[in-house]
C-alpha cells in the first residue's frame, strides 16, 4: 500500500498509509490525544479531523485547547446559531456566517425584525443544540443537487452562493444532525465542542453581498471563546472600552467633535488642539535629534503625477479628486511619499548625501465608506508623522534598526512597552518586479531577525502574508494598551520601486547614476488615531506633561479671586497649561465638574490660602489634599510636566557635569 511521510511539529518524520485520516493519526499516537483532537493543521492550514491525508504533509493535531481551535469554535458557534434561528423561526433564510475578530456573525433574511428579547431565546436554543453534541459530517454534492436542494428549501441566497463557487472547487455541505449548510469548512468533530463560553452581542442591518442595491438582511453578532474565564475577560474588556471610548471622553473633556457636514474629519477644540500640538512638538524634537529635515508638500497634485507613482492604478478608489474648469484632474494626496521624492529630486544628490531623511506632518485624505468611520480611529482626513529616508542598498539594515530603536523609545515614553512586530509581505495588487520584492522582503526579514536577536527574543514577531503596501513590504508595530487591546500604529516599509518610477537617482562613488532605496516610515501613524488610542489607553487621565489642561485654579470664596488670578499668572509664567474657575459655586461642585473633564491637578484657594501664600492641591482620582506654598507647588508641577525626552536630556547634562 502506498505510503506518505508525515512531519510533526517537533520535526519528527514518520511513514503512514496513504489516505490515513487525522482521527486515525491522533488515535495512533495516543488514545487520549485521539479523544481530545478536534481538527488537524495540514501544511499550515486547518482541515477536518476526518479528512484523508493523501500526500507528504506537515501535520499538527489540533485539540480544543490549542490557539488554532479558537477560529473553529467560533465557526461552529455560527452554524449552531443559524440552526437555532431556523428552528425558532421556520422560513428564515440563512446567508453567510464568517468568523471575525473576537467572534462571528450570521446574516439572515427574516420576514419580521428581530427583537432585543430574542437574544436570550436564541442563546437558549443554541445551548440545547450544543448539549445534543451532534457530529459534524462533511459531504461533497454535485452542483445540481446543491442548487435543487436549496431551491426546494426556499434558500435563494444559498442557490446564488452555489452558482458563485468556481468550477474547480467542490461544493461542500456540512451536517450537524438533521440541519445542514453550504460551507467551505473546516469544523470540529461535534456541536458539543463549541462549549458554554459564547454570547450573542447585538443585531445589525446588512446588505446582501455588501451592495446597497441588494436585499437588506438582519445580522446577529456573537462571540465565543475556549473557556468561560476568557469570555468573562473579554466582556469585561468591552465594558472598560465603553467607559474609555474616546468619543465620549472627547465630549467630556471638550477636546473635539464631529459633524455630518464633514464626515471623517475632526473639529478640534482648543484643549484638543493643545494635546495635538503637544504630540507634534514631542515628535518634532525626537526627529530633530535623529537627523530628520522637516518639509511640507502640496495637498493637491495633478492626476498624471499619481499615475506615474502607481497610486492611481493601485489606490485610486480611495482618492478624492476634483476637475478644474480647464478639465485638468487634481487629487488630494492620500500619501506624502511622491511629494517627498520631488523634494529629493530638487538638486543633484551624491552617495555622500545619503541617508537623506525627510519628514512631514502631512495632511492626507483617504476615502473610507461611511459605515467604516469610527471617531478618530477611522477617519478620511488626518495628519501623518510621515518620513522618507533615501538610502543606498547596503544602508537598509542600519537605518531600519535606527528606526526600530527610535520607535520603541517613543512608544515607551507613552507607556507602551508590550510591542508586537509583524512583517507584511507582497499583496496581490502591487507594482514592481518580483525580484525587487524578493530583495525588499529579505531585507526586512533580516531586520526582524536582528531586532529579535538584540531583544533576546523578548520582542514578539510574526509574518502577515499579503498585507504589504502596493509598493513594498513593511514592518507593522502593534501596541497593547492598558486593557489588553492591540493597535497597529507605526510602520517601516522598504521600497525598491517608487523612487525609480518617479526618476529619482544619486551619483555613486563610480560617478554612475543609481536609484536610491526608499524607506517609508511613520511612528504615530495617523496623529488623530494615535490621539484616540491615547485617550482610551489613559481613560482621559493623562500624565501631566501630556494633559491638554494641566491645572485649574478654583476659588472657595470670592475673597480669594485676586489671589487666584496671581496663581494663574505664575502658572502661565512657568509654562503650565492652566485655567481659572471663579464661579460662585460650591467647591465640591467645581471639583466634580473638573474631575469629569479629567483635569489632573486642581489648586484650591480660599481666604486662608490667600493670606498665607499657599495652595491646596487636589489630584484627579484622589481624595487626598496637600497644602504647600505657591512657589513649592509650581516648582513641583513644573518638574512633573517635563516631557520624558527633555527629562532624559536634562539628566544627561547633569550626569556630564558630574563627570
Amino acid at each position: 500500500m502506498p505510503e506518505i511521510t508525515v512531519t510533526f511539529p517537533d520535526g519528527a518524520e514518520r511513514k503512514f498509509p496513504k489516505g490515513i485520516t487525522g482521527k486515525e493519526l491522533a488515535d495512533g499516537i495516543s488514545k487520549s490525544l485521539g479523544k481530545k483532537a478536534v481538527a488537524i493543521e495540514r501544511d499550515g492550514k486547518l482541515a477536518d479531523l476526518a479528512d484523508p491525508i493523501d500526500a507528504d504533509s506537515k501535520i499538527k493535531i489540533v485539540t480544543r485547547n490549542d490557539p488554532e481551535a479558537l477560529e473553529l469554535i467560533r465557526h461552529d458557534a455560527a452554524h449552531v446559531m443559524a440552526e437555532a434561528v431556523q428552528s425558532l423561526w421556520p422560513g428564515t433564510q440563512v446567508t453567510i456566517g464568517p468568523v471575525i475578530e473576537n467572534g462571528f456573525y450570521y446574516d439572515f433574511a427574516k420576514q419580521q425584525p428581530f427583537e432585543p428579547d430574542d437574544i436570550p431565546k436564541i442563546e437558549k436554543k443554541m445551548a440545547e443544540i450544543i448539549q445534543k453534541n451532534a457530529p459534524f459530517t462533511k459531504e461533497v454534492w454535485s452542483r445540481d443537487k446543491a442548487r435543487d436542494t436549496f431551491a426546494n428549501m426556499g434558500e435563494g441566497f444559498k442557490v446564488e452562493l452555489v452558482d458563485a463557487i468556481p468550477e474547480d472547487q467542490d461544493v461542500k455541505i456540512y451536517k450537524q444532525g438533521d440541519w445542514f449548510d453550504l460551507c467551505r469548512g473546516p469544523h470540529m468533530t461535534s456541536t458539543g465542542q463549541v462549549g458554554k463560553a459564547f454570547k450573542l452581542m447585538k443585531f445589525a442591518g446588512a446588505y446582501w453581498r455588501g451592495d446597497s442595491n441588494r436585499p437588506q438582511l438582519q445580522r446577529i453578532y456573537g462571540t465565543a471563546w475556549a473557556s468561560e474565564d476568557e469570555l468573562k475577560q473579554y466582556l469585561h474588556q468591552l465594558e472598560e472600552a465603553e467607559k474609555r471610548d474616546h468619543r465620549k471622553l472627547g465630549r467630556e473633556m471638550d477636546l473635539f467633535h464631529f459633524q455630518e457636514e464633514a464626515p471623517g474629519s475632526v473639529f478640534w477644540h482648543p484643549k484638543g488642539w493643545a494635546l495635538f500640538q503637544t504630540l507634534i512638538a514631542y515628535m518634532r524634537r525626537r526627529l530633530d535629534a535623529a537627523g530628520y529635515q522637516e518639509v511640507n508638500s502640496p495637498d493637491m497634485m495633478e492626476k498624471h503625477f499619481w499615475e506615474l507613482s502607481g497610486h492611481w492604478e493601485n489606490y485610486g478608489e480611495n482618492m478624492f479628486t476634483t476637475v478644474l474648469p480647464d478639465e485638468r484632474v487634481f487629487c488630494c494626496k492620500p500619501m506624502n511619499c511622491p511629494g517627498h521624492v520631488q523634494i529629493y529630486k530638487h538638486g543633484l544628490k551624491s552617495y555622500r548625501d545619503l541617508p537623506l531623511k525627510i519628514a512631514e506632518f502631512g495632511k492626507v485624505h483617504r476615502y473610507e465608506p461611511s459605515g467604516a468611520l469610527h471617531g478618530m480611529l477611522r477617519v478620511r482626513h488626518f495628519t501623518q508623522d510621515d518620513a522618507h529616508i533615501f538610502i543606498t542598498e547596503d544602508q537598509i539594515m542600519e537605518e531600519c534598526l535606527k528606526i526600530n530603536d527610535l520607535m520603541l523609545s517613543i512608544y515607551k515614553d507613552f507607556g507602551f512597552e508590550d510591542i508586537f512586530i509583524k512583517l507584511s509581505t507582497r499583496p496581490e495588487k502591487r507594482v514592481g518586479a518580483d525580484e525587487l520584492w524578493d530583495k525588499a522582503e529579505k531585507a526586512l526579514g533580516d531586520v526582524l531577525d536582528e531586532v529579535k536577536r538584540r531583544s533576546n527574543g523578548q520582542v514578539k514577531t510574526a509574518i502577515n502574508p499579503g498585507e504589504g503596501a502596493f509598493y513594498g513590504p513593511k514592518l507593522e508595530y502593534v501596541l497593547k494598551d492598558a486593557i489588553g487591546r492591540e493597535w497597529q500604529c507605526g510602520t517601516t516599509q522598504v521600497d525598491f520601486n517608487l523612487a525609480g518610477r518617479l526618476g529619482a537617482f544619486y551619483i555613486d562613488e563610480n560617478s554612475e547614476k543609481k536609484t536610491p532605496v526608499l524607506i517609508h516610515r511613520a511612528m504615530f501613524g495617523s496623529l488623530e488615531r494615535f490621539t484616540g488610542i491615547l485617550i482610551e489607553n489613559y481613560a482621559g487621565h493623562f500624565p501631566l506633561w501630556l494633559s491638554p489642561l494641566q491645572v485649574v485654579v478654583a476659588t472657595i470664596v470670592s475673597d480669594a479671586d485676586d489671589y487666584a488670578e496671581e496663581v494663574l499668572a505664575k502658572l502661565h509664567a512657568a509654562g503650565l497649561r492652566a485655567e481659572i474657575d471663579l464661579r460662585n459655586e460650591k467647591i465640591n461642585y467645581k471639583v466634580r465638574e473638573h474631575s469629569l473633564a479629567k483635569v489632573p491637578v486642581m489648586l484650591v484657594v480660599g481666604k486662608r490660602e490667600a493670606e498665607e501664600g499657599k495652595v491646596s492641591i487636589r489630584r484627579l482620582g484622589s481624595q487626598k489634599q496637600d497644602v504647600m506654598t505657591l512657589e513649592e507647588a509650581i516648582a513641583a508641577l513644573k518638574d512633573e510636566a517635563i516631557p520624558p525626552d527633555l527629562r532624559r536630556a536634562q539628566e544627561g547634562r547633569v550626569a556630564e557635569a558630574a563627570e
